[in-house]
């Protein structure tokens, strides 16, 4: 796509038909947002420009030099919250940014989605405008945020956009393009699945004969008590976890209401092929060449997405929230036309980086009896029990990597995506699933693993577990027995790498140091760690303002301070020195002597 008016007039337009912003630089690679829409819109044979990373500090010459679109103005932030990409978990500032050429902070505004909005508002008052991506999509409606430490109404309040696209927003797209070049009006676009829009509360919106409404506490009574702001959480969670979700939600801001309207059914194999088969050239815009390595493009240059969603539910993600619960995925032909085209980038030595997905071992997985998961609103279909309706057949991802492995010009395809052991070691009537989970698990460690297989337990105290909606740390071990015995019989010196979180909610430093202690009787010194961050539309975030849980409206703690942080965030490193007289009157102050036992052998 084009980046500038000189490579416009070169192409022979008069003038785009899209002008699309993007918090990122401009990568054409399907793991990258807005690479994914704006081919998407050519497909449909619009002419799409693109402003990656526009200057907002400057005379904002960037926001003027594509002139007014035909059609309409698109504004992500990236593939990131722009707070998220900005701060530590201790709100501080990074000197890094993995989206930018030479991993260069300061490339994008803080909030970039409502500050890129507001310029385009200013400047062209009458082009209709449109948000989406990862941040507008997570902060659709009232949320926390933590590093202004309030409660924020919709991002539809702040930036003034017309409509604001939520999760993978392509079929949204697809319809909004087809109605405007229909002549329709903004005003007449209020029943696109999986869309927002603000209008004035006294304004009808206009009834739809398939869906029901449901009216959310008010940004106003969520801010006047903390309790509503939980209770509206698991009415969204609900909604967004359906299969096939019927309820428009309705939310007071003020004078006006957001109307977010409910999401599509999950993608078909066909439309996840569809989407997926766009003709990507894999590569940053050449105008980066000479500036630097864009890191996040150089992690998955490589890599293959084979399916999207994840029905983890975890209590701190949000890819349920953003990609759907339901898992979606790419035929095998897909991905192996895919394949090829890694294997011809000039680049390619042989070594795909990734075949996975927000969790690789998902693929294919999906309710054996689909009448029962269209009633479901369960938000995890693995915890606190695996679904007794989930088909947790590993061989389609064995059959896969046996098909890339064997293809030519691959060496050897990594498994860089985390994996769900839980689901692997999983027990079914189906003796022939169990043994192919184990062969898949056996097959992952021998030949997909490129030195580390990095797994995320996340806790080890039981508390702590449930609200993340994590399995009981039993498992992890388990897997460790797995892991070590494939290894010895392999002859290979692989490592297993765990993450884990501190101050999540539920968490104490009692839970820490059960921590401490479990992970040192494995022979861990852990280096995959970090605090809990606190982000829109996760359980755990609501958690955190709250101080309730929105399922049952008990009160949870959390530590919020730095110092209740760092006494936490400590018991990660027992090992050092420097920790130790310290980590000693904690665990003597909570009255736990056997901690200290194993810990510091007292």
């Amino acid at each position: 796509m084009p980046t500038t008016i000189k490579e416009v007039r070169a192409l022979g337009w008069d003038e785009p038909d899209v002008v699309l912003f993007s918090g990122d630089a401009y990568v054409d690679h399907p793991s990258f947002g807005a690479a994914v829409i704006g081919r998407l819109l050519q497909r449909e044979g619009l002419k799409v420009a693109i402003v990656p990373q526009p200057n907002w500090q400057d005379d904002l010459r960037d926001f003027k030099k594509m002139g007014k679109p035909r059609l309409f103005f698109a504004i992500t932030a990236g593939c990131m919250d722009s707070m998220v990409n900005h701060y530590t978990a201790n709100r501080r500032k990074r000197s890094n940014d993995a989206y930018t050429p030479g991993d260069r902070a300061g490339a994008r505004p803080d909030y970039a989605t409502i500050v890129y909005s507001n310029i385009i508002r200013k400047f062209y008052p009458d082009v209709p405008l449109i948000i989406g991506g990862i941040e507008a999509s997570l902060r659709r409606t009232t949320h926390y945020d933590y590093w202004s430490d309030q409660l924020k109404p919709s991002i539809l309040v702040d930036s003034q956009a017309d409509m604001l696209f939520y999760g993978m927003g392509e079929k949204s797209l697809l319809q909004f393009v087809d109605q405007t070049r229909n002549g329709k009006q903004l005003e007449e676009l209020r029943d696109i699945p999986q869309t927002a829009f603000l209008i004035p509360k006294d304004q009808a919106v206009p009834l739809h004969p398939l869906w029901k409404e449901h009216e959310l506490f008010g940004f106003e009574a969520c801010k006047a008590e903390k309790i509503n702001y939980a209770r509206n959480f698991k009415i969204i969670e609900e909604e967004s976890n359906l299969m096939e979700p019927d309820t428009r939600l309705i939310q007071l801001h003020g004078d006006h209401k957001v109307v977010i309207n409910p999401a599509w059914p999950p993608l078909s194999t066909d439309e996840a092929d569809r989407f997926s088969d766009l003709p990507f050239t894999r590569l940053p815009h050449p105008k980066y060449n000479g500036k630097g390595t864009i890191p996040a493009y150089e992690m998955i240059r490589h890599s293959i997405n084979i399916h999207r969603g994840c029905f983890g539910g975890c209590g701190f993600c949000t890819i349920s929230a953003h990609q759907g619960k339901f898992i979606a995925s790419r035929s095998e032909e897909s991905v192996m036309r895919e394949v090829d085209q890694v294997v011809k980038m000039p680049d390619f030595k042989g070594y795909i980086s990734d075949l996975g997905g927000p969790s690789a071992n998902m693929y294919k997985m999906e309710g054996i009896h689909h009448a029962m998961c269209q009633d479901c609103i369960r938000p995890s279909c693995i915890f606190p029990s695996i679904c007794k309706n989930l088909n947790t057949d590993h061989r389609p991802m064995t059959r896969l990597y046996n098909k890339v492995a064997a293809a030519v010009g691959v060496k050897k395809a990594f498994i860089g995506s985390g994996i769900r052991y839980d689901i692997a070691f999983h027990k079914v009537k189906d003796e022939q699933i169990n043994k192919g989970n184990l062969e898949y698990m056996d097959q992952v460690i021998g030949k997909h693993v490129s030195g580390r297989l990095k797994v995320a337990p996340e806790h080890t105290a039981d508390q702590v577990l449930t609200i993340m909606r994590k399995p009981s740390f039993s498992q992890f071990a388990e897997l460790k027995r797995f892991f070590d015995k494939t290894n010895e019989k392999y002859g290979l010196k692989q490592q297993l790498i765990p993450y884990f979180i501190s101050s999540h909610p539920g968490s104490n430093v009692e839970a820490m140091a059960d921590l401490a202690a479990k992970t040192k009787e494995l022979n861990f010194k852990l280096e995959q760690v970090q605090d809990f961050t606190p982000t829109p539309m996760t359980l755990a975030t609501v958690i955190y303002y709250s101080g309730y849980h929105p399922y049952t409206l008990e009160k949870v703690y959390t530590a919020k301070t730095a110092e209740q942080k760092q006494a936490q965030r400590k018991f990660f490193f027992w090992y050092k020195n420097e920790n130790r007289r310290e980590l000693i009157a904690e665990l003597r102050k909570i009255g736990r002597p056997d901690l200290e036992k194993i810990l510091f052998n007292k």
